[in-house]
C-alpha cells in the first residue's frame, strides 16, 4: 500500500449528523473517522479523469439492477486512516481502554476471583469483568485514620471501617488521548519500564479548534441569505493542525484494467492536492510507495499461559462496525441471528467462541454453489473463546450521497441522509483465551491486520461493514488477570 501524508492548507472541516444551526456548531472539529478520508479519495479519483480504468455494475451476489451499466469504477479502492503523524515524521493511535495513566502499564485487567455471570449483570459470553489495578498506596491507611477499633465480642473490625485506601477505584483516566507507534507496541509486549516522555499527546497538543460564523446557503440557487436559507446563520467549528502536523493514510487501488495502482498515479509523488472534509478545503499529498506500513505490529507469538489457557488481547487501532444481524435477510434468506454492537460478529453470543477459520496456502472463490464462498488448502476452526473487554462509547458513523438521477436503482437516485452506524471506536479490549500456543498463534494471524506478515500490506479487517474504507483494524498483545489470578 501507499503510505501519503496530508499536509492541510487551511483549517478543515469534519461535519458529524448533528444539527448545526443557531447555537449549535456540528462539531465540525473533530478527528476525522475512517469513511471522511475514502470519500475523499474516492472522489479524487473521479476528479482525475483517469482513461481505461476497469467498469462494473452495482449489485451483488450477481444480482444485479435490469439493463445495469457498467458506470461504477474504483471499487478496488482500500484506505486505512488517518492518523496524526508528528513533524518527525511519527505516527500516533488512540490510547487502548485499559491505560488508565501516562505509563503503558495496564491498569484495569481480568479478574477471575468472582462469579461474575452468577453474581453481576455482565452480559453474555463475557467471564470476566476488567477490575482496577491496586497501586501500592492502596494498602497505605489515610493520614490521621487505620484499623479501627475492634469490638471485644469478635475480635474483628467493625463491618464496613477498617483500612482505608488512598486513592478511589475511578473509571477516570489521566493517561493522554494518543501513542506513538513505539509506546504502543511496547504496550503490547507488557514493557512496564517504557519511558513514555515524548511518546504521547493529547489534542490540544498538536491541533486548535476555531469557531467561525457563516451564513446559510440556498441549495436551490446556491446564494447565500435567500429561499430556504434567508435570516439563516450558524456557527461552526475548525480543525487547525499544528505548524507541520499531517494526517498519515494507507491508500491503494490496483487496477488491472488500467495497469497499476490508480492512487499513486493519481498524486505523482510529491506535491499533488486533495480535497479534505467539507467546504472544499484542501490538503498537499506525499505519496510514498514501496515502504512498510507505519502502523503498530501485533505479537504473533509469547502469548502467556495460565491454567492451561494461552491469554490474547485484541486492541482496535480504528472503529468498527458490528451490526445486529436477524435471522432472514430482507430478501428471505435465512441468516444466523447476532446482535452486534459491542459484540464483534465472528464470535458466538452465547459460547464466545471465534467463528473465524485458519486458512492457509492458496486460497481462492468458489462459485460453484448458490453463492461465492472462500476456499483455502487448509481451513481449520480455532479453539478460543473471548471471554473480558474493555468497550468504550460508540461513536457515530454516517454520511450524506448527492442525487444520482441517471441511476437504475431508485434508492440511490433520490440521495440524501446514508445508513447510520453506531461504531465501536478505537482503543476497544478483547480478551481471548486460546487452548493451545498453536491456538493463540492461530487467533493473532487472523485478528493482527498484517496476519502474519511483515507489514507491507493490510490482510485482516476485521469490521462487518466498512473495512474497506479503514474499519476494524487491530492488533494482537498478551494480558494476565488481576494479581496474577489463575
Amino acid at each position: 500500500m501507499n503510505t501519503i501524508l496530508l499536509q492541510p492548507n487551511d483549517v478543515l472541516f469534519f461535519r458529524d449528523g448533528r444539527p448545526m444551526n443557531a447555537s449549535l456548531a456540528g462539531h465540525g472539529a473533530a478527528w476525522p473517522l475512517p469513511n471522511v478520508i475514502n470519500a475523499a479519495f474516492h472522489a479524487a479519483l473521479h476528479r482525475a479523469g483517469l482513461a481505461g480504468v476497469h467498469e462494473h455494475r452495482q449489485g451483488a451476489r450477481g444480482k444485479y439492477a435490469e439493463n445495469a451499466r457498467r458506470d461504477r469504477r474504483f471499487g478496488s479502492l482500500l484506505t486505512a486512516g488517518p492518523f496524526p503523524v508528528s513533524p518527525a515524521g511519527c505516527w500516533y493511535f488512540l490510547r487502548p481502554a485499559d491505560l488508565l495513566d501516562d505509563t503503558v502499564n495496564p491498569a484495569l485487567l481480568p479478574e477471575n476471583s468472582t462469579d461474575w455471570q452468577g453474581t453481576s449483570s455482565l452480559p453474555k459470553p463475557l467471564r470476566y469483568a476488567a477490575s482496577r489495578r491496586p497501586t501500592p498506596e492502596d494498602s497505605m491507611p489515610t493520614p490521621g485514620e487505620g484499623t479501627r477499633p475492634t469490638t471485644a465480642a469478635s475480635g474483628r473490625p467493625t463491618p464496613g471501617e477498617g483500612t482505608r485506601p488512598t486513592t478511589e477505584a475511578t473509571k477516570d483516566a489521566t493517561a493522554k488521548t494518543w501513542l506513538s507507534r513505539d509506546a504502543f507496541e511496547a504496550y503490547l509486549r507488557g514493557e512496564h519500564g517504557f519511558q513514555m516522555a515524548a511518546r504521547a499527546f493529547n489534542d490540544e497538543d498538536f491541533c486548535d479548534v476555531e469557531q467561525n460564523i457563516g451564513i446559510g446557503i440556498d441549495p436551490a440557487t446556491g446564494i447565500a441569505g435567500q429561499g430556504e436559507a434567508k435570516s439563516q446563520f450558524y456557527t461552526a467549528h475548525y480543525l487547525r493542525l499544528r505548524h507541520q502536523w499531517q494526517l498519515g493514510v494507507c491508500a491503494q487501488a490496483g487496477d488491472d484494467d488500467f495497469g497499476g495502482d490508480l492512487v499513486s498515479t493519481l498524486f505523482h509523488g510529491t506535491g499533488g492536492c486533495i480535497i479534505v472534509g467539507g467546504q472544499q478545503r484542501t490538503c498537499t499529498a506525499d505519496c510514498r510507495t514501496d515502504c512498510p506500513l507505519e502502523l503498530p505490529r501485533g505479537l504473533n507469538t509469547g502469548f502467556h499461559e495460565r491454567g492451561g489457557k494461552f491469554l490474547v488481547k485484541w486492541v482496535l487501532l480504528s472503529p468498527a462496525v458490528w451490526p445486529e444481524i436477524p435471522s432472514l435477510s430482507k430478501d428471505g434468506r435465512s441468516m444466523t441471528p447476532h446482535p452486534g454492537g459491542w459484540l464483534p460478529n465472528w464470535i458466538n453470543p452465547d459460547t464466545g467462541g471465534i467463528v473465524l477459520r485458519h486458512r492457509t496456502g492458496r486460497i481462492w472463490r468458489d462459485y460453484s454453489g448458490t453463492k461465492a464462498r472462500r476456499v483455502a488448502e487448509t481451513d481449520v476452526p480455532i479453539a478460543a473463546h473471548l471471554v473480558a473487554a474493555i468497550v468504550p462509547k460508540p461513536i457515530v458513523v454516517t454520511g450524506y450521497a448527492a442525487k444520482d438521477e441517471g441511476n437504475e436503482i431508485a434508492s440511490e437516485r433520490s440521495g440524501g441522509a446514508q445508513s447510520t452506524h453506531l461504531a465501536v471506536p478505537a482503543g476497544a479490549v478483547y480478551y481471548f483465551e486460546a487452548g493451545t500456543a498453536e491456538d493463540a498463534v492461530k487467533l493473532a494471524n487472523a485478528l493482527n491486520w498484517h496476519a502474519a506478515a511483515d507489514g507491507n500490506e493490510i490482510k485482516n479487517r476485521r469490521s462487518t461493514l466498512l473495512g474497506e474504507k479503514g474499519f476494524g483494524l487491530g492488533v494482537c498483545g498478551t494480558w494476565d488477570f488481576l494479581a496474577g489470578g489463575q
